[in-house]
């Protein structure tokens, strides 16, 4: 369960057991089928891009990750849902940020 305090939530490429989760491009598949997820109407023929909500990046560590804007589960709690089971269900490691950009432990 993640805290209602979240801001974000940065699910790592990494199991809890330190190993590097594959495909290595796992980041980008989760990101693109949370694409259609966006503020705005999309336009027909427009050019495809990430949602502001859920983008791939990477940690200062070089691992990857995917962070998860808690906006994302107010406009749509099924696709937060998914994205946060996504992590429990491949055993991911994820860290829970606050407004500030602080862990929240616990």
């Amino acid at each position: 369960m993640v805290s209602t305090a979240v801001k974000e939530v940065h699910i790592l490429g990494l199991t809890r057991s330190g190993k590097t989760f594959r495909p290595s491009d796992w980041a980008e598949r989760l990101a693109g089928v949370m694409s259609q997820f966006c503020p705005g109407v999309a336009t027909r023929g427009g050019h495809w891009a990430y949602s502001p909500w859920c983008v791939p990046s990477t940690t200062a560590d070089g691992v990857k990750c995917v962070i998860v804007n808690r906006e994302l589960r107010e406009v749509e709690p099924k696709a937060w849902d998914f994205c946060v089971n996504f992590a429990k269900d491949n055993d991911l490691q994820m860290i829970e940020l606050d407004a500030q950009g602080k862990p929240i432990v616990g």
